[in-house]
């Protein structure tokens, strides 16, 4: 273990609440350090929540613009096709640029970025364990918990990464489903229903309650 480094406060999670925190921190004249168990900040919000899925909201967008309502305004456009792969790539580039603006934002206020899983020794301590099996100590004045969010499996339906997917699968499919069932009629399953109707599939939501988006205000 490398010698341990003392800072006013760890932040662990690099999402938008803990980049965002460990920011204004080192603005207030703290000496901040972040970690994150993976390689691109921005937590599950810009890797595999709002931002992938926003840029495919835009791009399936555009395709049903183009290939069904131009008609309506006099525009007629011929041999129309989709990309699935392009748009993916694209989806990847716009993740990549927004994770790559987080780290300078960083850099910029002087936060130290730590890549690796921690673990709280202590209330002022936390190890840090990397990829290549490195681990290093960090001290704290106070530690902040900015630690994302996973999906809830559910009893039954486990996910096999093929027929039975989470949020995060549904944003990388290589082919368009024929047919696809949302279990969570909140912003996330309407989303990326949205998403794949509009790119072909017939999708059904399925929701306990009894109204979809009910978690939203009016």
């Amino acid at each position: 273990m490398t010698e341990e480094k003392k800072y006013d406060l760890v932040v662990i999670g690099g999402g938008p609440g803990g980049y965002t925190a460990a920011v204004r921190a080192s603005q207030l004249g703290m000496t901040v350090a972040c970690v994150e168990k993976h390689s691109r900040l921005g937590g599950v919000c810009l890797n595999v929540g709002c931002i992938p899925s926003k840029a495919l909201l835009d791009s399936s967008e555009l395709y049903v613009t183009v290939s069904r309502r131009l008609a309506v305004h006099g525009i007629h456009a011929e041999g129309i096709s989709l990309d699935l792969p392009a748009m993916m790539t694209r989806k990847q580039q716009v993740v990549a640029d927004l994770t790559g603006q987080v780290r300078k934002l960083l850099e910029a206020n002087r936060v130290e970025i730590v890549t690796g899983v921690a673990e709280l020794v202590d209330a002022h301590h936390v190890r840090v364990s990397g990829e290549d099996g490195s681990s290093r100590s960090l001290n704290a004045g106070f530690i902040l918990l900015t630690t994302g969010s996973v999906p809830t499996p559910m009893p039954g339906v486990e996910y096999d990464g093929r027929r039975i997917v989470d949020s995060t699968g549904a944003l990388q499919f290589t082919e368009i489903p024929r047919k696809l069932g949302l279990i969570g009629g909140g912003f996330i399953g309407l989303e990326l229903g949205s998403v794949w109707q509009r790119l072909g599939s017939e999708v059904t939501v399925i929701e306990m309650l009894p109204q979809i988006a009910s978690g939203l205000d009016g």
